[in-house]
């Protein structure tokens, strides 16, 4: 047969993807093509085969349990139908309407009230005695006392104490007795000392040694309670000794001083040296407080 001459028709070439490419080799390569075939298959004829199943139809009601009521034909009986029990909340009105409401403010159970008893009193019985059948043998009920209405209250003249006499605070504070000794220079430029006084009972804001040079301020003592707080005068320029500076930068303002051990501050213009040394810290009382009754 002798073939049709004719212009030659060229089909287009058809380029894969790298990507399907590369994954055709690796199923082929790794004899995975026919499992992939089937599974594709699979996916395929899967919706096929489960809607082509045939549905159970449901069985029929049977009525062979139920007989039929005596009376009736054969047609009244073959009209009988089974009706679905719906059981739901029983009305309230039929289960409750064998009970009768009450008031939930009035006072239903009352017990007798014994007004002045006392321990281990006889309880009243009404039972008659043990081998008597008469009536009249039934113990008579205890008398009750009623109690005075009221009490009259105590006269404040009697050994309660007066109502004047409220219970009240005593106030202390820390006092201390302190020993204080100035010296300055003299002409020739020597420390002349003078005789040392010595102070008793000086309460917390009391100025030291006195009004004219408040050289310290004596403030109370510290909050472990062992020390004693001086406030320092801004004309103080040195403070010497071992005490311990709580505020302040240049010079100290605020000092805890140990009782026995002497400080020494020097103060103004003529550096006058003034020792002072805590020598005890007692409690004293200062007065009472108001009534705390109100």
């Amino acid at each position: 047969m002798k073939r049709l001459k004719g212009p030659e028709l060229k089909l287009p070439e058809l380029k894969l993807p790298p990507f399907v490419r590369d994954l055709y080799w690796d199923l082929r390569d790794r004899r995975l093509l026919p499992l992939v075939a089937l599974v594709l298959v699979a996916i395929v004829a899967a919706p096929f085969l489960l809607s082509g199943g045939s549905e159970e139809a449901p069985p029929p009601v049977t009525t062979a349990g139920l007989s039929p009521l005596a009376g009736a034909s054969a047609t009244d009986t073959a009209k009988l139908t089974v009706v679905e029990a719906k059981p739901g909340l029983r009305d309230y009105r039929k289960r409750l309407e064998a009970r009768t409401p009450t008031d939930p403010f009035e006072q239903r159970y009352s017990g007798p009230i014994r007004k002045g008893g006392q321990l281990k009193e006889p309880v009243p019985t009404s039972e008659p005695s043990a081998g008597s059948g008469d009536e009249s043998a039934v113990s008579p009920a205890p008398t009750v006392t009623e109690p005075p209405s009221s009490a009259s209250p105590p006269s404040g003249d009697g050994g309660g104490g007066s109502g004047d006499d409220a219970p009240s605070l005593a106030l202390f504070t820390f006092a201390i007795d302190v020993q204080i000794a100035r010296s300055e220079k003299t002409k020739s430029g020597a420390q002349k000392m003078g005789e040392p006084t010595v102070r008793h009972g000086v309460v917390p804001t009391t100025p030291l040694p006195g009004e004219k040079a408040p050289v310290v301020t004596y403030m109370g003592l510290s909050p472990k309670g062992k020390n004693v707080l001086l406030m320092v005068s801004n004309n103080v320029k040195t403070v010497l000794g071992d005490a311990k500076c709580l505020s302040g930068t240049d010079t100290c303002q605020l000092l805890e001083v140990e009782p026995g051990l002497p400080e020494v501050f020097v103060y103004g213009e003529n550096d006058v040296r003034y020792k002072i040394n805590v020598l005890d810290v007692e409690a004293v009382p200062t007065g009472r407080s108001e009534s705390t009754q109100h």
